[in-house]
């Protein structure tokens, strides 16, 4: 495989000198195959020896990141990019719309109040700590819009803490309340309480935390007399949802294993008992599906968006008494080649009849439908700005005729939409902050790919031309995992490449949801092979079909992507020239040991099961290393703060690759610090998206520098 390099690159330097890592690592029976794990010693961060290596891995990327051409001027052109402004769509609570909302050059989004035509901001992270690592992970404002619960955390470790804010003034109100971790808050009318989980102390390392509980918080008294609702008995891996009616008869409760694609639901009558002891009765319980209620005021039917007896989705109607799905009504069923992403009530007295607006994906693609609330029957379409992704959907508690979504697709950043159903409407909502420029130069097409066993894998494919005119340097990138659709959205990674003359490609492979509750399922635990199979098929057709050059084909991947990338790069490392991953997941023989690993039994299945174990390790990229392979050019990213997955995971494999690897290009490890998984400011994107495309740059020979293409 020969790589060319830029044009103002000059050869490829020497393979560099890598910092020292004993192989001293224990080899454990496990189910009886024993497992080496030489580099167990740098699982330790808090270890001198890790630090001593770690420091001169820092040293190492230093070093050859200055080589990689046009970093510099791709990190401006990123900043560009990112600097536009953008917003959420907005919860309308009393008169006032609460949304997030990031000016034009500003690092953070702030939370944001529009009402009587003007915008305020509430709360500004970057007020609360100038150094931009305090980030707002979740809000949620109460029924009647004077007061708003807000999480916050710092260093990227996404560990939450409570607050709740008077709306007018953004005074603190209550708080703080600890160990929420992103949680949902259910309101109760006036603003008196709010439902909301935390977890129990003592806090696991890693931030995944022990058991938790849902618990029910009076607004403006010391939370640890809150009074527990519900969890007590149930697994630790367990998550819930929580989620009140806006007159505050109904409450209603999701319990979920980890990220298992099912839910089990109880619901209380809060009229008939106290709120801090409900009356819990199963709604569904037992059933290998997901479901999400849509909450209104009064006494009728209960609205739900189910996967029971429909992997694609459907809407039902149920009685609030139900105790099994059986005694559900479907309004909306499955829509052939459709999965259903979400819908909102329009019922306002201004309309002749109640709608239901309604989000589904076609093959990834958003598209909305109107349909009659009554009888589910079509009653017209929304025409959409292009082929793009359509965000959660928010309409009044209160009868009314307006929704709210986001759109965006490749090459649009986020805008937020206002649809009117009496003029039929769809317009740019007042409030949205200054968006950016849709990128020009780029166009985007939807391949059909063939996997292994004849299963059709969609794949979006950006390019200079529309078509494989001439091989080009090609990065493909992928997800497949957890049921996450790889949906068209603002990739700014992408432009520059693309404006050079690359191509960039989006698989979307089995694992992910771009196909439904079923597409999920045929990519998870003893399927996961699916999931690399279906990779491998799209960087095969990426040269096959003329898109990719020969020997300039990288692949990146981020988180459960981490995964994927890292597994193309073992079972087939002559297929690349460059590999990415960022906050990696690669030993999969201990991925339950730290971080959020223990939640995601169910995606992956568990190393205690020896049948589960010996699939891990068949795929584990860190124990599939082998010495004296040429593997390509190598960047493993991660971030200090992250508490979903450990940093452990990526120095473990550098190590290993620079030990076992014989191939030209490095192998570096880049360690950001002050930031996690999540959320983080838009300089900090800037220089993590322009260190990972200068480094495919310099290493599948694509000059960013020039005017011209490749």
């Amino acid at each position: 495989m020969t790589v060319s390099p830029p044009r103002d690159a000059g050869p490829m330097p020497a393979r560099p000198v890598y910092p020292a890592a004993p192989r001293s690592g224990p080899v454990e029976l496990v189910h009886g195959q024993p497992v080496a794990d030489p580099y167990r010693w740098l699982e330790d961060p808090g270890d001198p020896a890790t630090a001593a290596w770690s420091a001169a891995q820092d040293l190492l990327h230093a070093q050859e990141s200055a080589r990689w051409p046009g970093r510099e001027a791709l990190r401006e052109q990123m900043a560009a990019l990112l600097a536009g402004g953008g917003s959420g769509p907005p919860v309308v609570r009393g008169g006032r719309a609460f949304h997030l909302r990031r000016e034009p050059g500003h690092e953070l989004a702030v939370l944001a109040v529009r009402e009587n035509g003007r915008t305020r901001v509430l709360l500004d992270p970057l007020e609360a700590d100038p150094s931009g690592t305090t980030v707002l992970d979740a809000w949620e404002p109460s029924w009647e819009g004077d007061l708003v619960a807000v999480q916050l955390s710092c260093g990227g470790t996404e560990n939450s803490v409570l607050r709740v804010l008077d709306a007018q003034t953004g005074e603190v109100v209550d708080g703080p309340v600890d160990r929420v971790r992103r949680s949902p808050v259910a309101w109760l009318p006036g603003g008196r309480a709010f439902y909301y989980v935390r977890r129990l102390r003592p806090q696991e390392p890693g931030g995944a935390g022990p058991h938790r509980r849902v618990y029910l918080h009076e607004t403006g008294t010391p939370a640890g007399g809150d009074a527990e609702i519900f969890g007590a008995g149930r697994p630790e891996t367990q998550y819930y949802t929580v989620a009140t009616s806006p007159d505050g008869r109904l409450l209603v409760i999701g319990a979920s294993e980890g990220t298992a694609p099912r839910t089990d639901l109880w619901t209380a009558d809060l009229t008939v008992t106290g709120a801090d002891r409900p009356a819990l009765h199963r709604f569904q319980h037992g059933t290998d599906a997901h479901t999400a209620v849509r909450l209104r005021p009064g006494r009728g039917p209960l609205l739900l968006r189910t996967t029971a007896g429909a992997p694609r989705g459907r809407i039902a109607a149920a009685p609030r008494d139900a105790t099994d799905p059986g005694e559900w009504r479907t309004l909306i069923g499955e829509q052939p080649g459709t999965v259903l992403q979400d819908f909102a009530v329009l019922d306002g007295p201004a309309l002749d009849r109640p709608l239901l607006l309604v989000a589904r994906t076609r093959h990834a693609v958003g598209e909305v439908t109107l349909h009659d609330a009554r009888t589910g029957a079509p009653a017209g379409t929304v025409s959409l700005p292009g082929q793009g992704t359509v965000s959660r959907l928010t309409a009044r508690h209160e009868p009314g005729h307006e929704a709210w979504f986001a759109y965006t697709d490749h090459l649009t950043p986020t805008v937020v939409l206002h649809y009117d159903a009496v003029t039929g409407h769809l317009r740019r909502w007042p409030g949205d902050a200054p968006e950016g420029i849709p990128a020009g130069g780029v166009t985007v097409t939807q391949e059909v790919v063939r996997s292994r066993d004849g299963t059709e894998v969609r794949m979006f494919v950006m390019s200079p031309a529309g078509r494989p005119d001439r091989p080009r340097p090609t990065v493909l990138t992928g997800y497949g995992g957890f049921g996450a659709s790889m949906t068209p959205g603002f990739t700014p990674q992408a432009l520059p490449w693309v404006r050079a003359g690359g191509v960039y490609a989006v698989a979307c492979v089995r694992g992910g949801g771009e196909e439904g509750d079923e597409w999920h399922r045929a990519g998870r635990r003893e399927h996961k092979h699916n999931t690399f199979d279906d990779f491998d098929a799209a960087a095969d057709h990426l040269l096959h079909a003329g898109w990719a050059a020969p020997g300039r084909l990288g692949v990146l991947g981020s988180s459960n992507g981490g995964l994927l990338a890292a597994t193309a790069l073992t079972r087939r490392p002559e297929a690349y020239a460059a590999v990415v991953c960022a906050a990696p997941l690669l030993d999969m023989v201990r991925y339950e040991r730290s971080g959020m690993g223990a939640s995601w039994r169910d995606e992956y299945g568990s190393a205690e099961d020896p049948d589960a174990f010996a699939r891990l390790l068949a795929y584990s990229p860190y124990h599939r290393v082998r010495e004296g392979a040429r593997y390509p050019a190598v960047l493993l990213a991660v971030f200090d703060g992250d508490t979903r997955v450990d940093p452990a995971h990526a120095r473990k494999m550098c190590a290993a690759l620079q030990w076992a690897g014989t191939g030209d290009g490095p192998v570096v490890l880049r360690t950001e610090r002050g930031v996690g998984h999540g959320t983080r400011g838009a300089s900090r994107s800037a220089g993590l998206y322009a260190d990972v495309m200068a480094f495919f740059a310099r290493y599948l020979g694509l000059d960013l520098t020039g005017d011209s293409p490749a």
